[in-house]
């Protein structure tokens, strides 16, 4: 791609959830997140669909935006159990479509303790040298929202 480690900006999140890293990986590793997001989100994703692959490396996703006219296209790229990361290379759309050259979305799933885990998210982007006085940025507040969702969810089962 042309794009050193370096040349890239990063935008982070972080929540603590109070359930075991291996509840939130399961949540996470496929296309778990993706569809409880997508339910719980209605302000924000109209739809969402799996254009290829079931969720494992390979698997080719397209987010719509409300109110439809613009969407977000990712491919997953790293599924690493051991570690707890997953990462999502972006196709087309989303920072891509404002001047971003490449937006790579990371979920690290890191243990704190027994019984919590933290849901970092990460994107990754270099915005194309033309642009650069525009200083267009990814919004990692959509991932944000995700996690709150994640954490909502899988504390009121683990309360259950």
């Amino acid at each position: 791609m042309g794009v050193h480690s370096q040349e890239l900006k990063h935008l982070t999140n972080e929540l603590e959830v109070k359930v075991p890293a291996s509840e939130v990986w399961e949540l996470y590793r496929h296309l778990g997140i993706s569809r409880l997001a997508a339910k719980q989100l209605k302000n924000v994703i109209q739809n969402i669909e799996v254009l290829k692959g079931d969720g494992g490396i390979g698997t080719v996703l397209r987010l719509t935006f409300v109110p439809g006219n613009s969407s977000y296209t990712e491919k997953f790229t790293v599924i690493d159990d051991k570690k707890r990361v997953k990462v999502a290379q972006g196709l087309k759309g989303g920072c891509l479509a404002i001047g971003c050259s490449v937006q790579i979305v990371r979920f690290d799933i890191i243990q704190k303790s027994m019984t919590s885990s933290i849901i970092k998210s990460d994107i990754s982007y270099a915005v194309k040298k033309e642009f650069e006085a525009k200083d267009p940025k990814p919004n990692i507040q959509l991932l944000a929202a995700a996690a709150q969702v994640a954490k909502k969810f899988l504390e009121s089962k683990h309360d259950a």
